[in-house]
Parts: structure tokens; sequence; C-alpha cells
């Protein structure tokens, strides 16, 4: 199953993360299948590739609980409710 999930990167105590695709059985750092955003908890500053979730959305892909939260803040499920509506 492919997961949208947090790959942390940055240095000790001062963590960003990325928001990527991967598969569920891999590790949290490791290569994942695409990366779809940016996360810095300390700012708060998101970036986020929406046509590109929403695809990964749409072919079925799970958010982890964090990125559904980032995601909702950032309206990215009334896109891909709109998207589906579409077809």
């Amino acid at each position: 199953m492919i997961k949208l999930r947090l790959k942390r990167f940055g240095k000790k105590r001062e963590a960003s993360y990325r928001i990527v695709a991967a598969n569920n059985l891999s590790r949290r750092d490791g290569r994942p299948l695409e990366e779809l955003g940016f996360y810095n908890p300390r700012t708060d500053e998101v970036r986020l590739d929406v046509p590109g979730i929403v695809r990964r959305l749409q072919q079925g892909a799970q958010p982890t609980d964090t990125v559904r939260r980032i995601l909702e803040k950032q309206n990215v499920f009334e896109q891909v409710r709109a998207t589906a509506a579409e077809s």
C-alpha cells in the first residue's frame, strides 16, 4: 500500500520534513516513490505539489494522521472532492 507520510531531514533539533509517497513497508527515511511537498514545523511553512497529491490520493494512497492534518489545513481534500465530482 502507498502511504503519504513525512520524511525527516535537517540538523539535530532543527528537523524539517518532506511529504513523500512511499511504500508502507519501506523505512521512514528510505527512498520515496515521489516527493510531494515540504513541511517545516518550526515556522509552519508548507509547500505542496497539490496536483501530485490529488493524483496519489485518487490512486488510493493513504495519508498518515499528521499528513492528513496538514492537507486538511491546506484544503487539499476539497480539491480531491471537486475533481472526483467532475469525473
